[in-house]
């Protein structure tokens, strides 16, 4: 099978037919199609009743998942399309030229799986390189998802980033505040003073439009040709020049090397659910968190075991022996982690995924890769720039084969501690919204940002009892239907 990823990553997707966004209505009354009569599979209005839900820390991203399941797309689909859509609407955190990591289960087979495409930086840094940047992993990862679990074309499902790009959006609220924070340093670079700056220099504010050309032909070349080009090809050699006048060149042989890892998830047991885990640090830490708070310890308590599980899981420890409750001990997380932000989906089915995307750094290495749009993720343990501690978690049933919580968290330190106690208000009888709102404590409220869905009846067992949440110390949307 894996040899199989590989071959499907190397001659990535062939070129299908162009594909343009739906118009993006309210949905009324759909169909199933069974007779014909309907809208067809693959246009929003195609499912009728429960679609499942969406919550992401940027609304306009949220709002391309729903079309995609109102269309009939799996959760898997959705998650795609999100992440792809964040590309565009959300560059400060969430880049094409980034990475992250997903938690995927399908409930009508029992299997979760973990997909890890995080920006690792060039085992060769060429000298002339003054801003180092990240390999990306995003386009290849979330292809890799798809290909798992998609059912839509994936052609379909990068459409809407396409269409956002080339012909704009309105700056959200979560990027003009991103924006307000770095603009000095990042608008020292002109293309992205170009695409972020308002006509009198100053930041683009929430509601003002913001178009990205450049972004929307490379997407529509991966639409094309394939998520293959991006790391072999014309559009790789293309990306390879781009970023080395960008100053943080990318060698063409470590683009075609970059792959992501698609493995099962780790787990441990939260009561009679089985906890699902992804191999990195911050869901390690969420992870032993929230067992530890099962077992009523203080929230101070589980707070400092997230930090030193994920802290040894990033020092090497075995990331099961840690789960099982291994001495959390060895490293020590640095003061100031990269930015992330996360989202979670499910589809009427039950299946659900929960992802967590990062450039290592607000915006990345501040630098766009001329012709391309990119904003350049930033090398991870290179300089000042410290790798990011992304964080997810999912819960469900293998005996019944149900799903029953996914949750995604960001702000550094602060987000595994502040993921573990919103599942573990939900799992105790909180809605969604009732779970991330609750006062924590620390840094946990001062950052930690958790977008959650909770099932507590289970999915697709009992929908109606499902609910969705963003944080609302953020800015994002969550948003489903019946």
């Amino acid at each position: 099978m894996g040899a199989t990823i590989g071959r499907m990553l190397r001659n990535g997707l062939a070129a299908g037919a162009a594909v343009m966004l739906a118009g993006c209505g309210t949905i009324g009354a759909a169909y199933d199609n069974l007779f014909g009569t309907g809208p067809a599979r693959g246009t929003p209005g195609f499912v009728q009743g429960f679609l499942g839900g969406v919550a992401v820390e940027e609304p306009r991203a949220a709002l391309v998942g729903r079309e995609i399941l109102a269309a009939g797309g799996s959760a898997a689909d959705a998650a795609v399309a999100i992440g792809f859509a964040l590309g565009v609407t959300l560059p400060s955190r969430a880049s094409l030229a980034g990475g992250g990591v997903c938690l995927a289960y399908r409930a009508e087979r029992g299997q979760a799986l973990a997909a890890t495409f995080l920006p690792r930086a060039p085992a060769r840094l060429d000298p002339g390189s003054d801003r180092p940047a990240a390999l990306p992993g995003t386009p290849r990862g979330l292809y890799a998802l798809h290909a798992r679990l998609g059912r839509l074309p994936f052609e379909r499902v990068i459409a809407p980033a396409e269409q956002l790009a080339r012909f704009g959006t309105e700056t959200s609220r979560a990027l003009a505040r991103d924006l307000a924070v770095v603009a000095g340093p990042l608008f020292a670079d002109p293309q992205a003073r170009v695409l972020f700056a308002r006509a009198d220099g100053a930041p683009l504010a929430e509601g003002d439009r913001l178009v990205q050309p450049e972004l929307g032909n490379l997407i529509g070349l991966i639409r094309s040709q394939g998520v293959g080009d991006f790391y072999q090809g014309g559009l790789a050699r293309r990306l390879a020049d781009a970023t080395a006048a960008a100053g943080g060149a990318l060698p063409a042989e470590e683009l075609r090397a970059t792959l992501p890892s698609l493995t099962a998830t780790l787990r441990a047991s939260l009561g009679n659910d089985t906890l699902h885990v992804a191999p990195v640090g911050g869901s390690i830490g969420a992870a032993v968190a929230l067992r530890r708070l099962a077992a009523r310890a203080s929230e101070a308590e589980a707070e400092a075991a997230a930090l030193a599980a994920a802290a040894a899981s990033r020092a090497g420890a075995d990331p099961a022996s840690l789960l099982d409750g291994a001495a959390l001990a060895g490293g020590t997380l640095p003061p100031v982690l990269g930015a992330t932000t996360g989202f979670v989906v499910a589809d009427r089915e039950g299946m659900a995924v929960a992802c967590a995307l990062t450039m290592n750094n607000l915006f990345g290495t501040g630098r766009i890769a001329p012709g391309t749009g990119l904003v350049l993720a930033a090398a991870p343990g290179v300089g000042r720039v410290p790798p990011a501690l992304p964080t997810v978690l999912l819960v469900a049933n293998d005996n019944i084969r149900a799903f029953r919580a996914a949750a995604a968290a960001s702000g550094g330190s602060g987000a595994p501690i502040a993921l573990a106690l919103a599942v573990q208000r939900a799992i105790g009888g909180a809605t969604a919204a009732q779970a991330v709102a609750a006062p924590r404590a620390g840094e946990a409220e001062r950052s930690g940002r958790v977008t959650l869905l909770s099932c507590p009846g289970y999915l697709p067992r009992a929908p109606a009892t499902c609910t969705w949440a963003a944080d609302p110390r953020g800015h994002g949307l969550a948003i489903g239907a019946d």
